[in-house]
């Protein structure tokens, strides 16, 4: 699901986590798509896949992250999406999503992390997730048929959607574009050694995240919002895959935010 903003309007890009693809972000597309022709008409969406997964399968993942925002920024281009970019970047994506603001502000209007542990700010909380990004891929590569090894995913990552709606939708994407483990295994590097910088990012950022998230902890997010002086909403219910689990509450979350950046005369997000 993409549409292209209208001129002078900013282009909103959504980026997946870990082993994941643009299929499924469920309908949190739609949902976001919908408050946006109230909080900012004319705006465009454009979903990602990052290299190595969904239609991109057959390129190879690079290793660092900043090497998977070339390659998203070159994606960009050759859709001829110009002007600024909004990010909605979860998990892994919420990473991509950070790197892309730090070396390249001036193109990014805002960012929108779900979800997300970055060093230095989750050092403090590892041991309370140990597996977090290995037990999701190693569940993902399993050599469970993909229905079985589907709905596993799906326990470990939402706690409110109706899972049998998502799982014929889930288990159809693993068998048109299954993944590769050579390209799970370098995203799994490519996330464990990447760094954030403490320093406040260079565009707006909103940090959404899930109390009931059993892969991330919640106050990875907490640190981060501390240490950038960013906004921080908290789902008391919702697993990891957030807006899986309540895609309007993660719409709505964007647009209030949206709101009370024009309230103080910040145009919307620019700036």
């Amino acid at each position: 699901m993409s549409w292209a903003a209208l001129p002078g309007q900013p282009t909103w890009v959504l980026l997946r986590g870990m082993s994941r693809e643009s299929g499924h972000w469920g309908r949190f597309p739609q949902a976001l798509g919908r408050f946006l022709q109230t909080a900012q008409p004319g705006s465009g969406m454009r979903m990602l896949d990052l290299p190595g997964m969904g239609e991109r399968r057959g390129d190879t993942s690079p290793t660092r992250v900043s090497a998977i925002v070339e390659e998203c920024r070159a994606q960009l281009a050759a859709a001829g999406v110009r002007g600024p970019v909004y990010l909605v970047g979860m998990s892994l994506g919420a990473m991509v999503a950070t790197d892309w603001i730090a070396h390249h502000p001036a193109e990014v209007a805002g960012g929108v992390l779900i979800n997300a542990s970055v060093r230095p700010f989750s050092e403090r909380f590892r041991m309370v997730r140990p597996m977090s990004y290995v037990t999701l891929m190693l569940l993902s590569l399993s050599r469970f048929s993909a229905r079985p090894r589907e709905a596993r995913v799906l326990r470990l990552t939402t706690r409110l959607v109706e899972r049998e709606a998502v799982l014929d939708h889930w288990v159809a994407l693993a068998r048109e574009r299954p993944l590769g483990v050579r390209n799970s295994f370098r995203q799994l590097y490519a996330a464990w050694r990447y760094r954030a910088s403490r320093t406040r990012p260079g565009a707006p950022i909103l940090l959404l995240c899930s109390k009931g998230d059993t892969l991330v902890d919640w106050r990875c997010s907490q640190a981060m919002s501390r240490a950038w002086g960013a906004p921080l909403r908290l789902h008391t219910q919702a697993g990891h895959d957030l807006p899986l689990d309540d895609p309007e509450w993660v719409a709505g979350a964007i647009t209030d935010w949206l709101a009370e950046r024009q309230r103080h005369g910040l145009d919307s997000g620019f700036g």
